[in-house]
């Protein structure tokens, strides 16, 4: 462990910063595929669920989606913490913060959202078991 904090002691600033910037920019896109293959799989399940007409298949597609959301978001709020922890200014924190917060928020709300929509499926298909 020591023998590794030499490492990054003993690397230029700006070397350190060109590999703290390339992983960022690989979190990032890992997020943003994420979603892309959320909205893929949305679509996908949306166009099936539209000859059946049943409100519960909608559901499934939001859920699908919702999921995909809430992790290509994480993935892009830990780029933005590493992005911030290699130069921390205060702009820099603040913006984090505002980030951070409003990340926070969409995860909250979309966690909640789903929560909801799955008691409401599980309610829906038991009211029909027999």
């Amino acid at each position: 462990m020591t023998e590794t904090l030499h490492a990054f002691e003993i690397l230029p600033d700006h070397t350190l910063r060109e590999m703290v910037d390339l992983m960022v920019r690989l979190i990032e896109a890992c997020g943003a595929v994420v979603i892309m293959i959320g909205a893929l799989v949305a679509i996908v399940k949306f166009a099936l669920a539209l000859g059946r007409r049943d409100i519960n298949q909608f559901s499934s597609v939001r859920l699908t989606m919702a999921r995909f959301l809430v992790l290509g978001l994480e993935f892009q709020l830990a780029a933005d913490v590493l992005r911030t922890a290699i130069s921390p200014s205060f702009e820099e924190i603040g913006k984090l913060a505002a980030i951070a917060t409003i990340r926070t928020l969409l995860n909250y709300f979309l966690n909640r959202e789903i929560a909801q929509e799955q008691r409401e499926i599980e309610a829906a298909r038991s009211s029909r078991a027999p």
